[in-house]
């Protein structure tokens, strides 16, 4: 079984429909999810549809200088890390906490993932996105361990 699923996405509406899709997927389960992409990619636009989807009332915004945002008026918690500005003695300090957000019915996404050092749960979904010269966004997903494969098959369907 492949454990990946690329969508390419020329407008807003596509990503809002791929953001829906997968929120319907993971709204009963959880999942922790990295998300990996130059500024400006589209991670938090992403972020910020799926937990529209879910029911977040408030405004979803980029976590970039507090580190962590957390929605709560939605079904189901989501959490908004965002590891950029974090340095090597930074991303120690909270190691436990993201492992502990990586547990139990929640939805917690982690911008920046790659400046983790490796800290990051196994059981995840990895999404990469990037962009065309047209601006078409690539959403490359990839289910990490097999605890998630149900969300790439259902992206696929």
């Amino acid at each position: 079984m492949e454990n990946k699923f690329v969508q390419k996405c020329a407008e807003i509406e596509d990503t809002k429909q791929l953001a829906v899709k997968f929120a319907n997927l993971v709204k009963d389960n959880g999942c922790f999810v990295n998300l990996y992409g130059e500024i400006g990619a589209g991670k938090t636009a992403f972020v910020r549809l799926v937990a529209e989807s879910l029911g977040v009332k408030e405004k979803v915004t980029s976590p970039s200088f507090v580190i962590l945002n957390e929605y709560h008026s939605a079904s189901i918690p989501v959490y908004h890390f965002d590891l950029y500005r974090l340095e090597n003695a930074g991303i120690s300090t909270i190691t436990e906490e993201l492992r502990e957000y990586s547990e139990g019915k929640k939805i917690t996404f982690v911008e920046w993932a790659e400046f983790s050092q490796g800290e990051l749960p196994f059981e995840r979904i990895e999404i990469n996105v990037t962009y065309d010269d047209d601006d078409t966004r690539i959403y490359e997903f990839e289910s990490v361990g097999n605890k998630n494969n149900y969300v790439i098959e259902g992206l696929k369907n």
